[in-house]
Parts: structure tokens; sequence; C-alpha cells
């Protein structure tokens, strides 16, 4: 598991490109047969992701967690970007399909992560977040029929934003959050581009009781994501490719403008879960 402290706004308007990417930029997240992790100091937050392709793959807890397994004071969000994969939870086995999700609640033990055909592996992103309570395990569907531990996300969830004149048409999908799926602090979702509009999260917004991961995906290999981050008036942006995730601290903005359309999981971690709960930035004030 890979550590990374906090950093300070005051700090960060001095970082190089290079530094700027090794304190928030997460690279190599689906790496075949391995199970990788980030840890970050801020909020506590764990970004991850299993990619099974020969073998199942057990998630185990580590020296930094001083924990005797890994959900013992935590609760997990896994959202499947890749082939029909299964999720075995202590002995239960669940089918999660293409941007499928899963809420697995504090105290599950024995987590395994595996694909149905190796030759089109799932690929689990994963966000987990310190718990103090437990709340039903389930799994998420964009669509169709629930079922028991299934639920399916609301059509009042399923949030149609901007226009194309604006470039930045956007279909958002409210995976876990109050009133659909509990949690103690995560909240997490998907937010795809519609064709011909490139920017996510514009007009931007900070909030300082949470902070937020995104992973961008659904990009070609010559495609990119300009990722704006920093103090509004001090921004900064790092450059993207397919399948990496950002980390943004609470007082950063988190916004991003594409070379083409692309599909990004965003996930919040803190003390306040309305997803409303924002602090607008006017664009006239951006620097």
């Amino acid at each position: 598991m890979e550590l990374r402290t906090a950093a300070s706004p005051r700090d960060v308007k001095h970082y190089t490109t290079e530094r700027l990417r090794e304190e928030f930029l997460i690279q190599g997240l689906f790496t075949a047969d391995e199970i990788k992790l980030v840890y970050s100091h801020i909020d506590r937050i764990i970004t991850g992701a299993a990619t099974p392709v020969s073998k199942a793959l057990v998630l185990t807890t580590g020296d930094e967690l001083r924990a005797e397994y890994f959900l013992q004071r935590r609760e997990m969000g896994v959202i499947n970007i890749g082939g029909a994969g299964i999720v075995t939870i202590d002995g239960k086995k669940y089918d999660v399909a293409f941007k499928e999700g899963m809420y697995i609640g504090m105290g599950a033990k024995d987590i395994s992560f595996e694909s149905k055909d190796g030759s089109n592996p799932a690929k689990f992103y994963i966000n987990s977040a310190p718990a103090h309570k437990t709340y039903p395990t389930v799994l998420i569907k964009p669509n169709g029929t629930p079922e028991d531990d299934v639920v399916i996300v609301k059509d009042e969830n399923k949030v149609e934003l901007g226009s194309l004149e604006d470039a930045n048409h956007r279909v958002i999908c409210k995976y876990i959050l109050p009133g659909q799926v509990e949690s103690c602090q995560l909240v997490m979702g998907m937010t795809k581009l519609e064709p011909g509009s490139v920017w996510n999260t514009m007009p931007c917004h900070t909030h300082d009781r949470r902070m937020e991961v995104y992973l961008y995906f659904e990009m070609p290999e010559d495609a990119f994501v300009m990722h704006y981050m920093g103090e509004p008036d001090e921004t900064r942006h790092i450059v993207m490719r397919n399948e990496e995730a950002v980390i943004s601290p609470s007082w950063s903005i988190h916004s991003g403008c594409g070379s083409r359309a692309y599909t990004f999981i965003w996930g919040m971690v803190g003390e306040n879960q309305d997803f409303d709960d924002m602090d607008g930035v006017a664009m006239k004030d951006l620097m």
C-alpha cells in the first residue's frame, strides 16, 4: 500500500509539475492480477483497484491500517469498469457487471475479486473510508429490478446537466449517498460526458467539509484530460490519461477539460454527505 501525506495550499503553489504529479496523481491502478492501493492522509481515504485476470485476488490488510482485517474499521465502495466479475464477501458471491457497483459495510472480513473471463477482465475501482457503524452490504445497479441485497439507482439520482453549447452536457449517476445506499461518510458516483462535451464541474467549486478523488476513464490512448486543481486564485493543472485517478484536497477546485468526451468516477469522504454542499467559485474569480 502506497502512502501519501497531506499537503498545504501554501506549499502546493510552489510545486513543480513533477512534484504536483507525485503528490496527487495516481497511476498504474489497473495492473493484471494485483490489488493496488494508495492510502492518503487527506481524510484517510484509500483509493485503489483490483484487476483479477488469471486468479482471484484476496483483499488483505496492511501494516498501515493496524487492523485485523481491511474493513475492521472501514467501509468500501466498488465500481467495475471492466468485464463481468465476481466479488465474494464472507462466502457470498455477487455478480458485478460493467458499471455496476457495491457498497461493503464495516465488519466484512473475507473479500475477494475475480473475473468471469480472463480475456476480458473485471476492473474493480475502490474507494474506502473510516467508518463508525455497519451499514448493509449491497450490489448497486444503474438499471434493473430491485432484489434482496440489490439497489437500483433511483431516477432522481440520474441527473442530466449542462449543454453542448457550454461543452459540458453530462449525466451524473449517484451510486452511494443518503436515501439510496447508506454509508458512514463515503459518497460515490459516476459522470459521463456526452459526445462533443469536454468540461466537467465548471463552474467549479470547493467544499471544506470533504475531499474528493476522481478516476478518469473511457478515453482512447491518445486522449487526455487537463485536470485543474489548487486554490481558485492559484490554479494548477495535471495532464491525465485513461484510467488514472487524482486526489483533490478540500481546499482545491477539481475540474477538467478533455481532448474529447470521457467518463469519471467521483468519490467523496468527509463530515458532510450532502451532495449539493459546495462553495461555488465564480468564473471571473478563477486565476
